[in-house]
Parts: C-alpha cells; sequence; structure tokens
C-alpha cells in the first residue's frame, strides 16, 4: 500500500498559525490538488485537531480520524480510530487499499515518518510567512528524501514531490 503525507506549508515551514487553523490561506491549486490526490488516494487519515478544521466528511474518500476519543466522533462518513498508525495501515491493507492519503496535522505526520510508513510526501510551498506557528513535524525525526518531481502550481506556489528513502523493506 502506498502512503502519502500530502501538506500545504509556508515558505517558513508552517502548516498552521496554531492547531485549529484552517486551510484558508493555502492557494486554489493546492486546494485542487488536495482534492485530486486524496480521491485518488481514496481513503484519508487526519488527527482530530486537522479534522476539526473542516468537522465534516469529505465527498468521494473514506475519511478516517486518528484521536484518543473515537467515541467523541460521530459523524456521518468519519470513521474514528484510536488505532496506532501500523496498526491502521495494516488494518487497510489487509482490506486490500491501494493508497492513503495522510492530511496532517504536524503529530499525526511525525507518527506515521516514526513509523516508518511514508513512501512520499507532497508539499506544496505557498508564499507566505507566518513567523511562528505549527511545523510540519512535531518532534525529532531523521529521514532522506529524493525530489521526484518539483512544478509551479501557480505564480507563487511551488509543488515538491518527495520519495522517502527506506533503509529497511516494510
Amino acid at each position: 500500500m502506498r502512503v502519502f503525507i500530502i501538506a500545504a506549508i509556508t515558505a517558513d515551514g508552517f502548516i498552521g498559525r496554531h492547531s485549529l487553523h484552517g486551510s484558508d490561506w493555502t492557494s486554489r491549486e493546492d486546494k485542487k490538488l488536495f482534492v485530486r490526490l486524496t480521491k485518488e488516494a481514496g481513503v484519508m487519515v487526519m488527527g482530530s485537531h486537522t479534522f476539526a478544521t473542516i468537522n465534516r466528511a469529505l465527498p468521494g474518500r473514506r475519511n478516517i480520524v486518528l484521536t484518543s476519543r473515537p467515541d467523541v466522533i460521530q459523524i456521518e462518513g468519519v470513521e474514528a480510530t484510536n488505532d496506532a498508525p501500523a496498526e491502521l495501515v495494516a488494518r487497510l491493507e489487509k482490506e486490500s487499499t491501494a493508497a492513503l492519503a495522510v492530511c496532517g496535522g504536524a503529530s499525526v505526520y511525525a507518527q506515521f515518518m516514526e513509523a516508518g510508513l511514508v513512501d512520499e510526501l507532497y508539499l506544496t510551498v505557498e508564499p507566505l510567512l507566518f513567523g511562528k506557528g505549527v511545523p510540519l513535524f512535531s518532534g525529532e525525526l531523521d529521514a532522506k528524501l529524493t525530489l521526484l518531481d518539483t512544478e509551479q502550481i501557480n505564480d507563487n506556489s511551488i509543488l515538491l514531490h518527495y520519495a522517502v528513502q527506506h533503509d529497511r523493506e516494510r
């Protein structure tokens, strides 16, 4: 199963001003990319704070929220789980899921990276500076990436597509 992170970041590396800051600052082109890639994956996972910024199921894909309190999320079309990332990926693989889009936030991104589950990253760099805020990853990581592609998606925003180098097979 292909697992990828999709995120929009500011030029100084933040995914939001605070944990409940939505995606209202990202470009129209980034939003279209998000819809396309998550629908192609068919399954997406995000943390509870990221989910709180949209608070509804996104159509055309399976919506999974990773949370310590899955009983709290009772929204039609949304599956809440407290599975560890490796358990979630194993369960989805048993269900013959082809791809999983990891959609944030920083803690969820870090958990999937730390578990060695991420194959690729799609990072849209938006022409903004927050100065401080929520970084792309919470915690310390040691990962090497290979640049697969760059694409200028509008006059001021760039998509960076990376593969994660794995020292071992999952």
